[in-house]
């Protein structure tokens, strides 16, 4: 195993352990966690759970909820294990690894109520693919594709289950389609911007399974940086630094 560097959450209530020279989270897996409302005593499913950020996030500020993480890539998958056993979660969050593409409602114990991914942006071919494997297989659809992503989701969801996603804004069309065509209704949207002024360099997406067509709610923008620089304090709050 590369070595390893420690992070913390919630003024030091969550560590993250991630590889120095690998794949390493980014702030879209801190915005999509905190954008997600899971029903307190639902079952969720992260795909591609990388080192585990988004259900470490999830179960802090949901206690009653029970997280599955899966992920395609071992050494991944390792330090996800490794950061569930550091945080004392064993009891609340499993991990496996596993190609979303075999996955089964009976693999983790019945459909969830909610399937949530920070899934790899790229098309092969669109930009440089990175040298490293395991940051290229995390940011290219090298081992899935955005179909793959959106189907693995409808097919573990329960009817009426929310689906929710964070996506580059100008692929906001291919995600809609696939939703669509996956009978995953796209029912809210929000835009992510680095700066006030600045054009969506994202937009977080929740669908429901099962849902009648329509009724879509845009929320106000989120604003990652203030005019000096730093982090808004809606994105501060997302990092347990007002807590």
């Amino acid at each position: 195993m590369n070595k390893l560097t420690t992070d913390t959450f919630f003024n030091g209530k969550i560590r993250v352990i991630q590889s120095r020279s690998g794949y390493r989270f980014s702030i879209d897996a801190v915005l999509l966690a905190n954008s997600a409302l899971p029903r307190e005593d639902g079952r969720v499913l992260d795909l591609g759970t990388g080192c585990g950020i988004i259900p470490l996030i999830l179960a802090h500020r949901h206690p009653g909820i029970r997280i599955f993480g899966t992920e395609i890539q071992k050494g991944l998958a390792d330090i996800a294990i490794l950061n569930v056993e550091a945080n004392h979660m064993a009891g609340r969050i499993t991990i496996f690894q596993e190609d979303m593409k075999n996955l089964r409602p009976s693999m983790t114990g019945g459909a969830a109520d909610m399937v949530i991914s920070n899934p790899p942006y790229r098309k092969p071919g669109s930009g440089r693919v990175n040298p490293d494997q395991e940051r290229a297989i995390a940011r290219h659809e090298i081992r899935a594709t955005l179909s793959d992503l959106v189907q693995t989701a409808r097919r573990m969801l329960r009817i009426s289950g929310h689906f929710v996603t964070i996506y580059p804004a100008d692929r906001m069309t291919d995600l809609l389609t696939q939703m669509r065509n996956a009978d995953i209704e796209p029912k809210s949207f929000r835009t992510v911007h680095s700066g006030k002024h600045t054009e969506a360099k994202l937009i977080l997406a929740e669908g429901i399974r099962g849902a009648r067509p329509g009724g879509i709610k845009i929320a106000p923008p989120l604003i990652i940086y203030d005019e000096n620089g730093n982090y808004t304090d809606e994105v501060s709050e997302m990092f347990g630094k007002k807590e």
